[in-house]
């Protein structure tokens, strides 16, 4: 695990472009970044490899002393989020629920591909991991595994040097670490399951926790969103709350619809979106049947913002089992 920490250590966010970099050094005045992530899971990859929420190649922030609390805008539904999002709340009482207890874990097995880089050059790691969280306390006290995929060249570059490290460890299974040397989030963007099971259940009122002290500004909107995948990647909501999380996301403006989707494993499905800061259409995806979620993918829609080709994948993942455990592997 060793390894795969100091491996993680060289992932970084392709660089925003220089219009933008006024308004996010503005909000990083006062807010420092947790995460995947620009769209990365939040902050537990930093520590080991990822985790309690989301995403790639955006700028992702978190509020450590906060402004003056502000309304969030007003609220608009637009036909294009409604399309996926309504249906995925109306879906979310659908299937058995998850009942988990104090003292218990919620283990969550997943696939997924990011963008890795540092001075060596750029590429897509990836990964499969399975991680037990705790029902209610700090996520320091999670376990994580994880396994090495190979990586894949980073679009419109080639394969660098760098990257070879990870291909030596592909195929071999980690020990099991502990997922997080610390967790400094603010109490608003805790996402375990004693804390998420509480939120709102009601649109207005879930929507105003996503826009908990974000201050105005044009990078306001894509935070909420990137709130929203926080709360779908490594976490657990019960289906009141999971249906108003959907709802309160349709409302977010910019949100558009992707007909057709592809998540880290291969599933197809159809998705909600919106477009970061640097270029890349950051995407929810459903099951088209039964609007379960998959999974997460970042998409580029400008080439000139994320330095690859339109159209080119540069993050995803795939939630493939969400279950309940009594215990976690030992750490030695």
């Amino acid at each position: 695990m060793d390894e795969l920490a100091q491996l993680n250590s060289f992932r970084s966010e392709v660089p925003a472009q220089e219009d933008l970099r006024a308004e996010a050094e503005r909000l990083m005045a006062g807010m420092s970044a947790p995460v995947r992530p620009g769209f990365r899971r939040l902050g537990l990859r930093a520590a080991l490899a990822g985790g309690l929420a989301a995403a790639v190649g955006a700028a992702v922030f978190v509020v450590q002393s906060p402004p003056a609390p502000a309304p969030p805008p007003p609220m608009i539904r637009t036909v294009a989020a409604v399309e996926v999002l309504t249906r995925a709340a109306e879906h979310a009482g659908s299937r058995p629920e998850l009942h988990p207890r104090p003292g218990q874990f919620l283990v969550y097995e997943s696939q997924s591909m990011d963008t890795s880089g540092g001075d060596g050059g750029v590429w897509l790691s990836r990964s499969k991991r399975t991680i037990w969280l705790p029902v209610e306390g700090s996520a320091v006290k999670g376990v994580l595994q994880e396994e090495l995929l190979a990586p894949l060249p980073y679009p419109g570059h080639t394969l660098p040097p760098a990257a070879r490290a990870e291909q030596a460890l592909v195929g071999k299974l980690g020990r099991p670490g502990r997922a997080a040397d610390f967790d400094d989030r603010a109490e608003f963007l805790r996402n375990d399951y004693a804390y998420v099971s509480k939120l709102p259940t009601d649109t207005e009122g879930m929507r105003r926790h996503l826009y908990t002290q974000l201050p105005n500004g044009r990078l306001q909107d894509y935070e909420a969103w990137n709130r929203v995948g926080g709360l779908l990647e490594e976490s657990y909501l019960p289906a009141a709350q999971r249906a108003a999380l959907f709802r309160a996301a349709a409302t977010i403006p910019g949100v558009v619809t992707v007909k057709k989707a592809q998540d880290a494993a291969g599933r197809e499905g159809i998705a909600a979106a919106m477009v970061s800061p640097n270029g890349v259409r950051e995407e929810y995806i459903f099951d088209r049947k039964t609007y379960d979620y998959l999974g997460r993918r970042g998409v580029v829609v400008d080439a000139k913002l994320a330095h690859a080709p339109v159209g080119s994948v540069v993050s995803s993942s795939a939630q493939l089992k969400v279950s309940v455990a009594d215990s976690a592997p030992i750490v030695e």
